[in-house]
């Protein structure tokens, strides 16, 4: 499966369980202030985004200089990785970006049979390796790592750089973005698109060692985001309390699904956030996903010859679309 097929689901109108997208709408703060910024948008937005940056500064302790903001993580992430990327160490399965566009990777497999958990205190870094990546909570199962041995593995490997992907950080996990300042070789990257529910407004920010987040911010364009999308992003992470409380309750649909899944004779791992492993076999994803697909209903096979043909990641829908997507399926099972 590679990050273009991942996009595969932009233009589909039926129910969608592909793309790790919310499928709540932004709150009705950031619709209310993107609404407002339209009028406004013949003008560009203060340049870096300095309001956005203020907060985010305020909201994690770090300084604004760290903090470099742009048009969605993912575009931070392939920047990261063209300085950083010559050999690096993935934590897999993960992110289906990160294999594609490092230049050389090496990994620490992830087990089904020890639920993808994984203690960090554990982890053997290669020589030579210049990034090493750390995706909390981890995508595709879903689950958050311990990161207290991280400080350790930072100070062993000083001549390697440690990206921590916060992409579902407001679903679980803990976060070490205010750790940044204290370590030349850890990176935080994170997005709105996930907790926050704002993929279609693209925000995403980094949180980086100073010579890092200076020439992020030197080669990147100064205006990096429109103004409804910037005044969204600030709406929203001014109710984080709301966002919380959503959280919460997607994780109490994904936590349902699964249930109704293995109900069905599906094998299910364990997440803390809105999407989660599932191993279909002795079935194969690919065939069911094609099914499912002439059934309106648009989910993902992981494609992990490792972890065999079972497999698929599977995202909360609404429940009423979730009781759609099990009906289809105990058809086609």
């Amino acid at each position: 499966m590679t990050s273009q097929a991942e996009k595969g689901g932009g233009a589909f109108r039926g129910i969608k369980l592909l793309l790790c997208e919310n499928p709540l709408p932004p709150i009705d703060e950031a619709i209310e202030a993107a609404r407002a910024e339209l009028p406004n948008s013949n003008y560009y937005t203060e340049p870096y985004s300095e309001p956005l940056r203020r907060l985010i500064s305020e909201q994690t302790g770090v300084p604004e200089r760290l903090i470099h903001i742009n048009a969605g993580s993912e575009l931070i992430l392939r920047q990261i990785f063209q300085r950083l990327g010559r050999q690096v160490h993935l934590l897999t399965p993960t992110y289906v970006l990160f294999p594609e566009i490092a230049q050389r990777y090496t990994e620490t497999r992830l087990r089904p049979e020890a639920g993808f958990a994984f203690d960090l205190a554990e982890l053997d870094i290669p020589a030579g390796t210049t990034l090493a990546v750390i995706v909390n909570p981890n995508n595709p199962n879903g689950g958050s790592f311990d990161m207290a041995p991280l400080p350790g593995l930072l100070q062993r490997h000083r001549d390697t750089f440690f990206l921590v992907d916060e992409a579902f950080i407001g679903m679980a996990g803990q976060t070490v973005a205010h750790w940044v300042p204290h370590y030349p070789n850890l990176i935080v990257t994170r997005t709105l698109s996930k907790a926050h529910s704002l993929a279609g407004f693209r925000v995403g920010y980094a949180i980086l060692p100073e010579p890092l987040a200076d020439d992020l911010n030197r080669s990147n364009d100064a205006y990096p985001l429109a103004r409804a999308s910037q005044a969204a992003a600030v709406a929203t992470l001014r109710q984080e309390e709301k966002v919380h409380a959503r959280a919460t309750l997607l994780r109490g649909w994904a936590r349902d699904l699964a249930t109704q899944l293995a109900a069905l004779g599906v094998k299910t791992f364990p997440t803390e956030t809105y999407f989660f492993l599932a191993d279909f076999a002795p079935h194969d994803a690919a065939a069911i996903a094609a099914g499912l697909k002439q059934k309106n209903i648009l989910v993902k096979p992981l494609n992990d010859p490792a972890l065999g043909p079972g497999f698929m990641r599977v995202t909360t829908a609404l429940p009423e679309d979730n009781a759609r997507f099990l009906a289809a399926l105990e058809e086609l099972l």
